[in-house]
């Protein structure tokens, strides 16, 4: 990791942001963003648009020019309507890419994705690929049906790891998918498991701590974390400007400090996720829909 993705954040410069209010936690929060992170998960739907909308090369670089002075790395997560080309371009902006292909109860549309993540990483714009994400846990695939995926993709793409995304729990659960991964690729939200933001840095680390056990000395990469802004609470999980910056601060100091890869979620605002996760769906970005950051 470069210096320049050496987080120096409140936290480890010895300041206690946890008091911190108003300007002053902005002020921490910019300094955090500006080091630069590790990754971001790449949200690329306007106000109109939603999985399925097709996405042009222009929208995905423009969107694209937004995050690129803050991240290493860019998660993307589908390989058909335009997503495929979010790799090469990530490339071509000087990014890494952990290139997902989705899948989910539609054998004919895993097709397309299987065939096109493969094409993608065989063009040599795939630096991790994910064979799918949280299908355990929505039940979409049995276990057996995504082991047979992943090790299709591992066997036409050697030399690249190749992964599956699921929260991190579902490794423990499933032994054998994890045996299957070259690297785990995490999930984990305590604010979706109701965790008050008080005790969500101790959640989050035990959430990594039950990945690595699974894992049994492969790596883990936390493919996903984050904390909305505005929406309903989720238990005693309270959406705030406040909060959002604090976890986001916390995260980071806690990956800075014992190395751990995080994908933050997200880059931007997707209101098409409201009517999955309810209006706290529409506000996990760390810019706006517009592209405009939120927290300044």
């Amino acid at each position: 990791m470069s210096n320049r993705y050496q987080t120096r954040s409140p936290l480890l410069s010895g300041v206690d942001f946890s008091k911190m209010t108003g300007e002053d936690l902005k002020a921490a929060f910019l300094e955090m963003l500006n080091a630069g992170i590790h990754g971001i998960s790449f949200s690329v739907y306007l106000n109109d648009q939603a999985p399925g909308s097709q996405i042009s090369a222009q929208q995905i670089s423009e969107r694209m020019q937004v995050i690129k002075p803050y991240v290493k790395w860019i998660r993307s997560f589908s390989c058909t309507d335009g997503n495929e080309q979010i790799p090469r371009i990530g490339h071509e902006n000087g990014l890494k890419t952990l290139v997902g292909a989705w899948l989910g109860s539609d054998a004919e549309k895993n097709e397309r994705e299987i065939e096109a993540v493969i094409k993608v990483a065989q063009a040599g714009h795939a630096d991790i690929v994910a064979v799918g994400n949280e299908v355990l846990l929505r039940g979409d695939l049995s276990e057996d049906q995504l082991i047979g995926l992943i090790q299709r993709v591992k066997q036409a793409i050697p030399g690249i790891p190749v992964g599956y995304v699921d929260a991190y729990y579902e490794f423990a659960v499933h032994p054998r998918v994890s045996d299957a991964c070259d690297v785990i690729l995490a999930n984990c939200y305590p604010f979706w498991e109701g965790y008050p933001f008080e005790h969500s840095l101790a959640y989050l680390k035990g959430m990594y701590q039950t990945a690595l056990s699974a894992g049994r000395g492969k790596k883990v990469i936390v493919t996903e974390t984050g904390w909305p802004n505005l929406g309903s609470a989720e238990r005693a999980a309270v959406p705030s400007y406040e909060n959002a910056m604090r976890y986001f601060i916390n995260t980071y100091t806690w990956a800075a400090a014992e190395q751990v890869e995080v994908f933050y979620f997200s880059s931007f605002d997707e209101l098409w996720k409201v009517g999955a996760e309810g209006d706290v769906g529409a506000y996990w970005g760390l810019w706006d829909i517009d592209g405009n950051l939120k927290y300044r």
